[in-house]
Parts: C-alpha cells; structure tokens; sequence
C-alpha cells in the first residue's frame, strides 16, 4: 500500500477522528486533562499533541521519539484532523496513543484506504445548504415498500447501546429504484453498508432537531415489483448518561404500515439487565401507551416479532 491515501479517503478518516475524539467519553477525557481553559465543542490540538507525545515517551517507535515535546507534534495533529496530511505512520499513532477499539481502528483504516461502504454520521456539522423541517419533503415522493426488517441490536458491557445490524427486504414502487433513504439520531456516530448495496451518498439532510436523513445507494436499481435484501450496520456513541431514556431502550419509529417487522436487543453477559419491557409509545416524544415485562433467553437478548405496525413507535425498554 502507498503511504498517504487518496484525498477522499484522507477527509473521511480525518472526521471519523474527529468525531472519536469530540464524542464526550475516554478519548475525550484523555486529551481534555492537559487543557487549561476548554472551548466546548473543540478539540485542543496542543492538548492531543500532549497525548501522542506521552505515548511516545513511552514506547518510541525512532530514535528522539522518547525527547519529542508536545509543540513539536501540534502540526502532526493539525494536518491530520483536518484531512489537508494524515499519513499511515500518523494514524496507527493516533490509534495506539488513545488506544481505540478494534473496531474503530478498522473503520479507520478501511475509511483511509478509500471505502466507499462506510459514511461518517457527524450530525449537524455536516448538514449541507439544504435544511428540511418536514420529513416528507426531505425524503421526496415514495419509491419503495418495505416487506421485512430485522433489527439486531448490540447492548455493551458499559450498558450503552453499541452497534446495530439491519436486514431489509425492500420492493420498488417506482421504476428505477437507486437508493433508499435513511433515518438517523444524533447518537448515530458511523454507517456500513454490505449486501446489496454500495456506498453512501454522502449527503446529510437534517429532518428535525435530532433526525438526520442520508441515502444508501443500492447494488442494481430496481424496476417496480423487483425486490432485494440490504445489509447495514449502524455503531453509536453515547455520553454515559443514567438520566438518558436513549441509552436504555431501542425503538423502531414507523410512519406508514410495515410488515414482518423483528427486533432482538443482546445484552453483554458482564451488564445484564434488572428487567426489560416491550412496549409501544405515543410518537418520537411521547409517553409510553403499552407495555409487558419479557424475559432475557440464554443468549442474553430479547426478541419480539410483529406482523404489522402502523403509525407508531415500538421496541425495548429496560432499566439496571
């Protein structure tokens, strides 16, 4: 491999650095202790130098490594946040000195290598000229029918709500069908795209105070009655919150009538929940209207299909 990426590659790895970096949690707090006076919402590049350089010290990868000063290093950072230069020896520094997961670090790679499969949800920041209030007029006229959908949710061992993996069978109501449109809250940090489809459009339009719509190009486009199944992969990162409804429930919001609907919410076996409910809610903002206690199977997760549901919000809630 070359050792600098193509530009687009370089952009897209640079904010999905930023963003690790930015989300309040570890890598926040790592680079956040050597600020003297913090500007919300920025990161102190001087402060990310201090990290990288006490990393050195500690395991120099050249001679002088164990000498470098943080200034020294401020451009390094610079460059690398911005996109303008983030070169190999750069990122697997940046990996190694803040220690991200295994996961991280490979939606780094495979974003610097040139991934078209992967778009970086960085919420308002990336919001283009285009600002829609109303949802419909943001997704255009309707191209598709859902005919199925499976949800599989991921719940960490620190109790947050990690990653999710969507099955969704889909049928054309329009010929010519490229893309699907896709929904995502200001907690969504990355989406992966796998079977049948290729890559993200790129294009982030806000719907709401907290939704976000992209567009998730399709392997082949349809003609109407042809039909495919997709295969995406959303990861989060929450702020440890216990006064945060978000980071104990998973619920699927339904405009219309969706059919053959399956959610499952695993929990790590190292943080089980104390109980988990099922339960129905009276739109995006709403109260609870139903709900019943279910009880974890031995896989540590707990699973509802429907047949149908209509205009409303359902999932799972449960608390520690």
């Amino acid at each position: 491999m070359t050792n600098l990426p193509s530009a687009a590659g370089r952009r897209a790895a640079a904010s999905y650095l930023r963003e690790l970096l930015q989300r309040t949690g570890s890598y926040r707090r790592q680079w956040e202790q050597h600020v003297i006076r913090a500007r919300s919402g920025e990161i102190t590049q001087l402060a990310v130098a201090e990290v990288l350089a006490r990393y050195l010290w500690s395991y120099p990868r050249v001679p002088g490594d164990a000498d470098v000063l943080p200034h020294q290093l401020k451009d390094t950072v610079s460059r690398a946040l911005s996109g303008r230069l983030l070169s190999r020896s750069a990122l697997s520094l940046f990996i190694d000195a803040f220690g991200f997961s295994d996961a991280e670090a490979d939606r780094l790679w495979r974003l610097w290598e040139g991934s078209g499969t992967i778009s970086v949800l960085s919420g308002p920041r990336a919001v283009t000229a285009r600002v829609e209030r109303d949802v419909q007029s943001a997704l255009g006229p309707r191209r598709h029918q859902t005919l199925s959908l499976h949800d599989h949710v991921h719940v960490g061992a620190d109790g947050l709500p990690a990653r999710a993996r969507t099955l969704q069978v889909i049928e054309a109501i329009a010929d010519g069908l490229d893309s699907i449109p896709y929904m995502y809250d200001t907690k969504a940090l990355t989406l992966e795209v796998g079977q049948g489809c290729t890559d993200l459009s790129g294009d982030l339009y806000q719907v709401s105070d907290d939704m976000f719509v992209t567009f998730i190009s399709l392997a082949r486009a349809l003609d109407v009655g042809e039909t495919t199944t997709l295969e995406y992969w959303t990861t989060y990162q929450y702020a440890p919150d216990p006064h945060d409804r978000q980071q104990r429930e998973y619920r699927r919001a339904v405009m219309g009538r969706l059919e053959n609907v399956d959610i499952r919410v695993e929990f790590h076996p190292d943080r089980l929940p104390r109980a988990v409910w099922f339960a129905t809610w009276d739109g995006i903002e709403g109260a609870i209207i139903t709900q019943e206690p279910v009880t974890l199977d031995r896989q540590h997760s707990v699973h509802r299909y429907l047949r149908f549901i209509e205009k409303t919000v359902a999932g799972f809630h449960w608390s520690w």
